[in-house]
């Protein structure tokens, strides 16, 4: 790269990697950390060791963590995921074309299950990391896992699952439907047929059902040197819903309007037999224009749909009209009704009021910029979210906490970190001790 030849935008700014891998303890805070928060915040997001990719998408993983220990910061780490695709130069495909899911960045979230920590990216397997982010290797669920898994599985509240998928690119069976039990054993793995080979991101699941979204962004092999992905106007958009206790059952199809959604706030049943989701929905993603180039003018903004089983219909909703993404919700209520969601929208979060369509603000001052913000529970019906922020002109990254339940109040503490945390994807905050016991998804009734 010549000084006149200015960086790709994923690879500028905030985007940019950075270099070193730092420990850093006793972190400076204002105002304080709530001395109930006793654990983890970590995130995922790619970090290209080579400082160098085709694709933000592409960018080794490098993983986040701030340690919180009675009131205090206690420190600060992050750490590649040593991916044999980062140690070993792996390809996702070898000389002989055949897939080795060992390859792959492992840079998009980060979740803990059966006691396992896992950084996961849609096309490979995940990789397993100790508490202080050292990387174990890839975790396969004793030989069991023979795809790639989704990066965002969802766990049962009520029975410790996690449901997750994986999606096959050149290969059938292009998409296979995975549940793990609560300690971590992979009980199921069946395949669904669907036309062809599209990225699927994510999954909902409610307490009866798994909802899975066949929408019409496919794969394309003239792409292999860019993301290989394009919009097809001829694929048709729909929505699989399986029953949970028929997992190898028949998956219902839905048709919606044409749509791409990469994230799902949440979904659930609801008392008339209906299944609800909310989501954040783009019209189209990636569409070619005649000279080649992606269309990306395209933003997400919050949706409802509601699926009816007895008319195989599905209402769609327009929610909201401002652009956002990386939407959460409380976990604990994952598949139930939940009257709260947070959504990132630029410079700001917002707090969705689910039942009243009222949104609550909170504005970041000019310069910072907020990541996802993942949920932190508390004992009592509220609890806090937790970001980290970017500020331009210090460039320089805090973890910022949030009283859930006022969000537009100023933040409750704003942990100072010793390095700049490049903008990224998920994560989420791992407690020690504290979660919401299995059996209890409405712990946190309507404030969450």
């Amino acid at each position: 790269m010549t000084a006149r030849t200015a960086p790709p935008r994923h690879l500028a700014g905030n985007y940019a990697p950075v270099h070193e891998e730092l420990t850093a303890h006793d972190l400076p805070v204002t105002g304080a950390v709530p001395p109930e928060l006793t654990g983890w915040y970590l995130r995922n997001g790619p970090n290209p060791a080579a400082a160098a990719s085709g694709h933000w998408f592409f960018g080794d993983g490098m993983v986040h963590g701030v340690r919180l220990e009675g009131g205090r910061a206690v420190s600060y780490r992050n750490r590649w995921v040593r991916t044999r695709t980062l140690t070993d130069g792996a390809r996702a495909h070898d000389a002989h074309g055949r897939r080795d899911l060992t390859a792959g960045p492992a840079n998009t979230h980060v979740v803990r299950h059966a006691g396992r920590t896992l950084a996961l990216v849609e096309t490979a397997l995940p990789y397993e990391l100790t508490p202080d982010l050292e990387t174990l290797g890839p975790h396969t669920f004793g030989g069991r896992l023979t795809t790639a898994m989704t990066a965002h599985p969802k766990a049962c509240p009520a029975t410790g699952e996690l449901h997750f998928f994986g999606y096959g690119t050149t290969e059938a069976p292009h998409l296979t439907y995975h549940r793990a039990d609560a300690d971590g054993e992979l009980v199921v793995s069946r395949p669904i047929e669907v036309p062809g080979p599209t990225m699927m991101h994510d999954v909902s699941l409610t307490a009866g059902h798994v909802v899975f979204m066949d929408l019409p962004v496919v794969l394309d092999p003239a792409l292999a040197d860019t993301m290989p992905y394009r919009w097809d106007d001829a694929y048709g958009a729909r929505l699989g819903v399986l029953r949970r206790d028929d997992p190898y059952g028949r998956v219902r199809w839905f048709p919606v309007l044409p749509c791409y959604v990469f994230h799902t706030l949440n979904a659930y049943d609801a008392p008339d037999g209906t299944i609800v989701l909310h989501v954040m929905r783009y019209p189209e993603l990636w569409r070619r224009t005649p000279e080649g180039t992606v269309d990306r003018t395209h933003r997400a903004v919050l949706w409802k749909w509601t699926l009816d089983p007895a008319t195989a219909t599905v209402r769609e909703e327009q929610v909201d009209d401002r652009p956002g993404e990386f939407p959460r919700i409380d976990d604990r209520l994952t598949g139930h009704e939940s009257r709260f969601g947070h959504v990132t929208c630029g410079d700001s979060l917002v707090r969705y009021d689910l039942r009243t369509g009222v949104p609550t603000t909170h504005r970041f001052a000019p310069g910072r910029t907020p990541g996802e913000a993942a949920f932190a529970a508390s004992t009592d019906s509220t609890g806090w979210l937790m970001t980290y922020v970017h500020d331009a002109a210090t460039d320089r990254s805090d973890l910022v906490i949030l009283a859930a339940d006022d969000l537009g109040a100023p933040p409750v503490a704003v942990v100072h970190l010793p390095t700049r945390v490049p903008f990224g994807f998920h994560g989420n905050w791992l407690p020690d001790t504290g979660a919401a016991p299995a059996g209890r998804p409405g712990v946190c009734g309507g404030g969450a």
